[in-house]
């Protein structure tokens, strides 16, 4: 007998929960030289905070080159593994305190990869947090040059006092540009 596929089903919400590790948020400890934050708010489609969505981030060191090191789950206060994991809390907000990566090519800007994991979506959403003030790397960038000039804005973290702020809106008016990563 052939049976029909089973419609796909949500995972969650239970990311907040189970997911987060001691130390995920933090990629470098208290006083390293160059340590930012990039923090922001995770939105749904209607402009609501969600509180209980996982964050993920994967990133170059300053000086654009990625971390080959083992134990992305360990936080020893020395190795950079470049990975960081961060529950969003009641307001839906985030925060990861790291560096600032370097470009990892000469033809692309600076940029952290983001990962989305929240209630309602049957797989995780991907996409990039470009760092402002190199304007000629954004313009030269690859993938930013490949978007409409009006979606661009929704990848580029807004500077503040303590690093950057991105905000992720999931879907609706401002909805950030999320990348397809060929699992469908």
């Amino acid at each position: 007998m052939k049976y029909p596929p089973t419609p796909g089903q949500t995972v969650g919400p239970f990311f907040h929960d189970a997911l987060p590790y001691f130390g995920g948020s933090d990629l470098v400890p208290p006083g390293h030289p160059g340590r930012i934050h990039l923090h922001g708010t995770v939105f749904d489609g209607a402009g609501t905070p969600i509180p209980d969505a996982l964050v993920e981030i994967w990133q170059a060191d300053a000086g654009g080159s990625a971390s080959r090191a083992t134990g992305s789950l360990r936080r020893d206060g020395f190795t950079f593994t470049g990975f960081g994991r961060a529950a969003t809390d009641g307001t839906g907000g985030y925060s990861f305190s790291t560096v600032a990566p370097g470009p990892i090519a000469p033809a692309s800007a600076a940029f952290f990869s983001v990962c989305v994991f929240a209630r309602g979506l049957l797989d995780r959403l991907l996409t990039r947090a470009y760092l402002p003030g190199d304007d000629a790397s954004l313009a030269a960038d690859p993938l930013l040059v490949s978007l409409p000039p009006e979606r661009r804005s929704t990848l580029i973290a807004a500077p503040d006092a303590h690093g950057f702020v991105f905000d992720i809106r999931l879907q609706g008016e401002g909805e950030t540009v999320f990348l397809w990563h060929g699992s469908r």
